[in-house]
């Protein structure tokens, strides 16, 4: 039996229940704290990281993995349970990070430089400082152009998958974040104005929000919600698509880039029908998967078991729940 677009068979004791849909928890760099917080989609806060030099840019992997730009000059890889890596050192004050469709890390410094580093790290210029002057904001489109915002120039570029540059606009005030929503249109934090513009396909600019305070960064929810961290308040806003205005937190010294968390895919899940189950996993050889169980698909409290390689059968599998009629068990892509 296929299980979602993966393409992985699981081949399992008992029938598959249908993938509950999980909520993203959303991470903010806090910038004179040192710290990166998480908050819950009900808006609980704790410290994710912390003892970091001026946090500013957060992209997440495909995987689940965190990477922060540091004004250290390095880029830190986080993995989901919050072990931290360098990914990259030696950069100019690294401020802003995004990731492209094929799993490429972009940052963009105040040296005006664009990096584009591989999966593996390698590095090579993207961008040169030849026109640019300050890139304070990344985001792609679905056709893979890179759009930056320049925060001295006062302007929007866009870069074709090749690095080929255009203006797509230069009248913004001091731009910083950008985010596209699931339309195509660009949203981008005007820090020097107190609005946030909204842009459609061709260019059109609209006034989505007004009245902010140093509006930094931007970042759309599962649910199509435009989140922003309002630098000078030390409120994250959330923004319903008609643009209705909520605090979602408050209380930071100076939020300035968000991210939500990336889900890696779900494969597929099954309730134990006995202490030994069976599954068979046909994926891409050198990938991880995780199998995970829960007792209570309503809280969707996930403890992962173990992490195997596939392509791999596992049959049986053990589980010390024995007793308890009410486990569920699923495999996630990725560790």
């Amino acid at each position: 039996m296929k299980v979602g677009k993966n393409c992985l068979a699981l081949a399992l004791a008992a029938a598959l229940c249908p993938v509950l849909a999980e909520a993203q928890n959303l991470f903010v760099s806090d910038f004179s704290s040192g710290n990166i917080y998480e908050f819950t989609p009900a808006g609980t806060r704790n410290t994710f990281a912390s003892g970091l030099s001026y946090p500013q840019g957060l992209a997440f992997d495909s995987a689940g993995n965190l990477f922060e730009a540091d004004r250290s000059g390095n880029i830190y890889k986080f993995t989901p349970g919050g072990v931290r890596s360098t990914f990259a050192s030696g950069l100019n004050i690294p401020q802003v990070l995004a990731f492209d469709s094929a799993g490429n890390l972009f940052e963009a410094d105040s040296g005006g430089h664009i990096y584009k580093f591989t999966p593996g790290g390698t590095r090579s210029t993207f961008a040169s400082a030849s026109g640019l002057s300050d890139p304070s904001g990344l985001a792609f489109d679905s056709a893979g152009n890179l759009f930056a915002t320049d925060n001295d120039i006062f302007g929007i570029y866009k870069f074709t998958p090749s690095g080929t540059r255009s203006t797509f606009s230069s009248a913004v005030s001091y731009p910083a974040g950008l985010a596209f929503d699931s339309a195509g249109n660009l949203f981008e934090a005007d820090a020097g104005s107190g609005k946030i513009y909204e842009f459609g396909p061709g260019g059109t600019r609209g006034t989505f929000a007004s009245g902010l305070n140093t509006p930094v960064g931007l970042a759309f929810n599962s649910a199509g919600n435009l989140f922003e961290a309002d630098y000078g308040s030390g409120n994250i806003y959330e923004f319903t698509q008609d643009g209705t205005r909520s605090t979602f937190a408050s209380g930071l010294s100076s939020s300035e880039f968000l991210a939500f968390q990336s889900t890696p895919p779900t494969l597929g899940q099954t309730k134990k029908s006995s202490a030994q189950f069976q599954f068979v996993v046909l994926g891409s050889a050198g990938q991880n998967y995780t199998v995970q169980v829960c007792t209570n698909l309503g809280s969707a409290n996930w403890q992962s078991m173990f992490v195997t390689n596939a392509p791999v059968i596992l049959f049986p599998i053990t589980d010390s729940n024995a007793t308890n009629a009410a486990c569920y068990y699923r495999i996630l892509l990725g560790p």
